[in-house]
């Protein structure tokens, strides 16, 4: 291949020089993170999250482990968990979007080099020299380099954009590893409640039995109407009919965990949760507002479609100018004998420039537009972070209101189960009505309900505070990580 002739040297360099200019658009800046240092009004950490059964403890600035679930301290939740996030079928989803994303930034940075392609043909025909006519070989070999000069950063900016999109579907294959570990805890938790529901229904019946008994018993004596009795089967019945419903409770947990771990739910049988199984975690972590706005992945998800947007500004801005292409090509070509016998070589070196002149306006108002996105975007971005505080704040206040529901419920439970206890044996001595039986019975199972879920409750609202404060970016070495 002959070299190029000195005078093209010159536009080469012209060519350098305007690809190293400065992109078109603003350069994306990420929001500063804010400033204050509480979600609510209140300090949490000063809010008494203690109970008769168990208390809670909030440290500000801590960090949340990146296997936070192992703060509920059982063996069966982590093994759950980490087989979830091996074989789920949702993250193995979201791993192979964020893969073919990557892929997409390495497809965008390949316009940044030149384009090579060759071409080779060969054949046989009548050729013509010397005035006569004969039959022979013919053949063509060559190359051609194309080269885009990115002079205003268009490229650069498709770049930019590209790797903001796999930013953006990387926020997101974390947010499926924090919702797939929350939905598997939070199935958990209500497998444990369905759980103790059916025992404390238990208790119940056996209350009913009881009564059943015992004004059996004072019938027999003639003490009693046989409408008691007709009273204390209806209630016995009565109270059967709750166990079936969360019987299908603790069933639909079982098949949704067998879902969540990526199998169905006869080739996978959920652990029998129980709050003996599950520890209410006493440490919690509270991250600081300027540290969470970089750790949830909502908030990471929306930055990066923020980031993607301001580089679709510098995309429209550099289409306003002129784009400047570099073409060389090179062709041997032979005719008759050898691949290179009679052979004879072409090559040029061209240099195009296309600028617009008008276009009614339609480049202009696309620039327009994708600033008015990236505005867009930006308001999207501030509500997302508006939400995530919220939500923190939401989950802070829960756990303190629930801590002193669970201490109501105990004791309301206490004074039911003291209040039916008098109230049968003052039966047995004639001294109350059945009826009144009844109605401490209905008490007894309001309050023994009402502690299950309140405890229930509980873990569920520490579970959400975690989720609220976006888990923690996975070190790698954990289940299902992408690095």
């Amino acid at each position: 291949m002959r070299p190029l002739p000195a005078r093209a040297t010159p536009s080469l360099a012209v060519v350098v020089l305007l690809s190293a200019c400065a992109a078109a658009g603003p350069d994306f800046v990420a929001p500063a993170a804010p400033a204050m240092t509480r979600y609510t009004t209140a300090d949490p950490t000063l809010a008494d999250a203690g109970s008769a059964e168990a208390s809670q403890r909030i440290t500000a600035g801590a960090t949340v482990p990146a296997a936070w679930w192992h703060a509920f301290e059982s063996p069966a939740l982590d093994a759950t968990v980490d087989l979830a996030l091996a074989d789920s079928p949702t993250l193995q989803a979201a791993q192979a979007t964020l893969a073919q994303a990557q892929e997409a930034v390495n497809a965008a940075r390949g316009s940044r080099y030149p384009q090579i392609v060759v071409n080779a043909g060969a054949g046989r025909g009548n050729q013509s020299a010397s005035g006569s006519l004969g039959v022979a070989n013919n053949s063509t070999i060559g190359a051609a380099l194309s080269y885009g000069v990115d002079a205003f950063g268009a490229t650069a900016r498709r770049i930019e954009q590209a790797q903001a999109l796999a930013d953006y579907q990387r926020a997101q294959w974390r947010a499926s590893r924090l919702l797939l570990a929350s939905g598997t805890v939070q199935q958990a938790i209500d497998l444990a409640s369905a759980i103790e529901q059916t025992h404390a229904v238990q208790d119940i019946i056996a209350a009913d039995q009881r009564n059943l008994e015992l004004v059996q018993v004072s019938q027999a004596a003639g003490k009693s109407a046989g409408l008691d009795v007709l009273t204390a089967e209806s209630q016995l019945a009565s109270d059967k009919a709750l166990l079936p419903p969360l019987l299908q409770q603790a069933s639909a947990a079982r098949h949704a965990l067998a879902v969540l771990v990526g199998s169905t739910a006869a080739d996978w049988a959920a652990p029998d949760f129980d709050f003996v199984l599950l520890a209410l975690p006493a440490e919690l972590p509270l991250t600081l507002p300027s540290d969470l706005v970089r750790r949830r992945p909502d908030i990471e998800a929306a930055e990066a479609q923020l980031h993607a947007t301001s580089a679709g500004i510098g995309i429209a801005s550099a289409q306003l100018y002129p784009s400047i292409t570099l073409n060389a090509s090179w062709t041997e070509a032979a005719v008759g004998g050898g691949l290179f016998a009679n052979s004879s070589s072409v090559w040029d070196v061209a240099a195009g420039l296309v600028a617009p002149v008008f276009n009614g306006g339609t480049l202009r108002a696309q620039r327009d537009a994708a600033v008015d996105a990236y505005a867009a975007q930006l308001g999207t971005y501030r509500q997302t972070v508006l939400q995530a505080f919220a939500q923190v704040a939401d989950a802070l206040q829960a756990l303190s209101n629930d801590a002193a529901l669970l201490d109501a419920q105990r004791k309301a439970l206490d004074a039911a189960q003291a209040t039916l206890d008098l109230t049968q044996q003052s039966y047995q001595a004639g001294q109350t009505s059945f009826l009144q039986i009844i109605e401490a019975q209905r008490l007894y199972q309001q309050a023994r309900l009402g502690q299950v879920r309140a405890k229930a409750q509980r873990y569920v609202d520490t579970l959400q505070l975690f989720v609220a404060l976006g888990g923690s970016p996975p070190d790698g070495s954990a289940a299902g990580a992408v690095p």
